[in-house]
């Protein structure tokens, strides 16, 4: 999928040079970009030939989350989703179109798939694919309902956690123009004047560092949960099946019995050794970014992999510093967007 994530990396730096023109130099605020790249690459890498449609549910997907902040009030409400109003009537509208358009992308893949036409080697491919072959073997597989839900989910947990991931990045790196340097000089050192691959970016170490650095501090999620469903030892505690526990990912990552004194300082070299030793010694469980152990986040290694792409590629082409006009402040939702953008000035450096 690197050249997909390319590709639309690629587009949104051409944009940017479009907007710094002859000057040489912009102001822009960067996170609208980075939010539609998000959804650019999942729409290319989880649906391949049916881009246009996936950029539709990107659009919608985007759409639902505003609706949903604005219905809160009333969800607690007994019978509030069906009040008629407007939020809640466009909501519904929204989840029915979604619908159509999944049901007829899947329909369409489906019917391609039992004839053998082509090979598919996008997310939804690699779905139905396995789903059918689950069915063959076991007899039992997902329902149509199922590959819905999971197509909805690939736009929420792969465009948006991603693109916070990116703009946080941006805005680390112009607060802290040293690692700005060190990483634009290593991408030249590995890439020279060849094109990015896929290989090259695993030896990015400076990069990796500093987005490590920016998925603790900035995690995709500030809380996850997890259920259990058997009576579970933790530690001293006996947990009864059915409980669920709520994994506050941004205050382990802030804790300085983990992490040091100096837990609330961008420093990329505290991961210089890799993760086991950025933690004072507490082992890689204190840095969950992804989740870990067997319900780890199964778009790690895209998510990383965009990411890695994007900041190299932005750093190859422009050197960028906060804007007068940026304000500080991470919106804590179902992700942590930054709340009123991230204006910056991007200055051409080829």
């Amino acid at each position: 999928m690197f050249s997909a994530i390319s590709s639309s990396c690629s587009d949104m730096i051409h944009t940017w040079e479009l907007l710094t023109g002859k000057l040489g130099s912009t102001e822009v605020d960067v996170w609208p970009y980075i939010n539609n790249l998000g959804g650019d690459v999942i729409s290319r890498t989880a649906f391949g030939s049916s881009f246009e449609e996936g950029q539709k549910i990107f659009q919608i997907q985007k759409e639902q989350i505003s609706l949903l902040f604005q219905m809160l009030f009333i969800l607690y409400i007994p019978g509030g989703r069906s009040i008629p109003t407007r939020a809640n009537k466009k909501f519904k509208e929204n989840a029915n179109e979604i619908r159509s358009v999944l049901v007829a992308i899947i329909n369409k893949r489906k019917k391609a798939i039992e004839l053998g036409e082509g090979k598919y080697d996008d997310l939804l491919g690699i779905l139905l694919e396995s789903n059918k072959r689950e069915i063959e073997e076991n007899g039992v597989g997902m329902s149509m309902e199922d590959v819905i839900e999971e197509c909805k989910f690939f736009y929420i947990a792969g465009s948006e956690t991603t693109s916070n991931m990116i703009v946080w990045t941006m805005i680390c790196l112009s607060l802290h123009q040293e690692w700005q340097i060190r990483a634009r000089e290593d991408i030249f050192q590995i890439f020279s004047d060849k094109q990015f691959d896929f290989e090259g970016l695993k030896n990015l170490k400076i990069l990796t560092m500093i987005l490590n650095e920016v998925l603790r501090l900035y995690p995709p999620a500030v809380t996850m949960t997890r259920a259990t469903h058997k009576d579970t030892k933790l530690g001293n505690m006996v947990i009864p099946s059915g409980v669920e526990l709520s994994l506050p990912m941004m205050h382990v990552h802030h804790d300085p019995e983990l992490w040091g004194d100096d837990v609330n300082e961008f420093k990329p070299d505290r991961f210089a050794e890799g993760v086991n030793n950025a933690t004072k010694g507490k082992g890689v469980s204190a840095f969950f970014p992804f989740s870990n152990g067997p319900r780890i986040c199964s778009g790690q290694n895209l998510a990383m992999t965009e990411a890695k792409t994007a900041i190299a590629m932005i750093l190859r082409h422009f050197s960028f510093e906060l804007s007068p006009s940026y304000q500080h402040s991470p919106f804590r939702a179902f992700t942590l967007p930054p709340q009123f953008g991230a204006p910056l000035i991007l200055r051409n450096i080829l």
